[in-house]
């Protein structure tokens, strides 16, 4: 669907799969790849059909974040402004793979190291194959974790353990990773995609308006008092109570039948 030249990216059956794929360059970021998932997510939004998102990579790696030759640095040379791809790219990649009102897989199949890294972290549920391993690289450049990787990493496994991988850049393997609540679940490397693909078909006939409410809700419980959030709830099964996929889930429930739903 489409034609790129840096991922590979399809629809079929309700579940969009997005690859990255620079596998000579362990799929590390460009200008150009930017711009080419930045198409194929505005085609996810705006394509009603699409009810889960499956991202991966290609090859042997997942992503080995900025790819540095695209904006090399040479000594002596005039600096690079990192803040602009940071507002131009990585943050709008981010804040696009949080508010996207459908589930987002995403199924590590290699090292995720810098902006990889926290990418992975930016998707609703992560799967890892066993030799995964997950690398915050910034601090042996002189940088931060950015990506949203001092946001998400904090919240899910505490300041402590945050810190040590930001400010040592050790290699997180994909075992602990599940141990210590970084991703859902560490998988062997020959059942990674299998996984992967039949959560996207689970979740391509699931409820997918109350899935959407039930991400959004969860992202803004960070910032909101449990009086805020508790109203939020309110509103929110309010507008699904009238929803079709409520109705049709309690009638097959008394019915004892398989739910159809509809994602509306």
């Amino acid at each position: 669907m489409g034609s790129y030249e840096n991922i590979l990216f399809e629809v079929a059956d309700g579940i969009a799969t997005l690859t990255l794929n620079r596998p000579e360059k362990l799929n590390s970021f460009t200008r150009a790849m930017h711009l080419e998932v930045r198409d194929a997510l505005e085609k996810v939004e705006a394509d009603k059909s699409v009810r889960v998102l499956l991202l991966t990579g290609a090859g042997r790696g997942f992503c080995a974040g900025q790819d540095l030759s695209d904006r090399a640095v040479e000594p002596g040379a005039k600096g690079v402004d990192l803040g602009e791809s940071v507002e131009q790219f990585y943050a709008p990649l981010v804040m696009k793979l949080r508010t996207l009102p459908i589930p987002v897989i995403c199924a590590v199949n290699g090292v995720a190291a810098g902006a990889g890294a926290n990418l992975a972290l930016a998707c609703d549920i992560v799967l890892a194959a066993k030799s995964a391993s997950f690398v915050e690289v910034f601090c042996k450049l002189g940088l931060i974790p950015d990506t949203g990787g001092t946001w998400h990493l904090p919240r899910l496994l505490g300041h402590a353990r945050a810190t040590g991988l930001a400010m040592l850049g050790e290699k997180l393997d994909a075992e602990r990773a599940e141990q210590w609540g970084l991703i859902w679940k560490c998988i062997p490397d020959a059942g990674l995609m299998g996984d992967a693909r039949a959560m996207a078909e689970h979740f391509a006939v699931a409820p997918t308006k109350g899935l959407a409410f039930t991400k959004k809700a969860l992202r803004l419980s960070w910032g909101n008092t449990l009086e805020e959030q508790l109203k939020l709830e309110g509103e929110m099964m309010r507008e699904l109570g009238y929803s079709h996929d409520y109705r049709e889930g309690v009638q097959a429930f008394i019915e004892k039948r398989p739910a159809h739903f509809k994602g509306e």
